[in-house]
Order: structure tokens, then C-alpha cells, then sequence
């Protein structure tokens, strides 16, 4: 007999191809854009990454709930005006990472 416990809690696995080619060693010294889980946006240069892991230096940490604006507006003004660096250097869990880019692909 399955609880409704069981039931009720979703289960989410993250299944990586082995095949499939690990995006990060092409954004070394790229400045990306990553939006995370929480309500959070991070902004910076790639410096290194791990399985579990990415670094950003020259980096804005940004709490959305400090702003007014949209995830989109502040990551559309810091593509047009540069990255307000707060963090010198950020470690970022990437099971935290929702989607990323590359700055230079935000458009108007």
C-alpha cells in the first residue's frame, strides 16, 4: 500500500546524458546572466565550474524583493548600462540555476 504522504510529494530526478556536452567550459570569461530558483538574479564573469558548482567574478547578487523592477527589466538595464558589481567573487550551486545565458544574447 503506497502512503498518501508518498503520493502527495513529487518526486523530481535530474537525468544528464552522459553524451551530453557539459555547457560551461565555453562560458569561461563570458559574462552570464543566471536567474535561480529563489528570487534571485546573478550577473558576472564565468570563471570556473564543477559538477556542482559555478563561479562568477566581477559579480551583482541581486534580491529581487529589494527592487521594484522585473527580473527582465534588471537584467535588460545591466546589459545596456554593465553589470553593477556587488561580490567580487560568488559561488553559485547549480542545482540552484533555473536557466542562464550568455549577457550578450539579452536583447531589447
Amino acid at each position: 500500500m503506497v502512503s498518501v504522504e508518498a503520493i502527495a510529494q513529487p518526486k523530481i530526478a535530474i537525468i544528464m546524458s552522459p553524451t551530453a556536452p557539459d555547457p560551461w567550459p565555453a562560458l569561461i570569461d563570458t559574462e552570464v546572466v543566471l536567474d535561480l530558483a529563489s528570487p534571485y538574479v546573478m550577473l558576472g564573469k564565468v570563471v570556473s565550474a564543477d559538477a556542482l558548482h559555478v563561479v562568477l567574478t566581477d559579480a551583482d547578487v541581486h534580491d529581487l524583493r529589494d527592487s521594484k523592477s522585473t527580473r527582465e527589466l534588471y537584467v535588460l538595464q545591466s546589459r545596456r548600462h554593465g553589470i553593477r558589481k556587488n561580490r567580487e567573487r560568488v559561488t553559485v550551486r547549480r542545482d540552484e540555476i533555473v536557466s542562464f545565458s550568455r549577457l550578450a544574447d539579452v536583447v531589447d
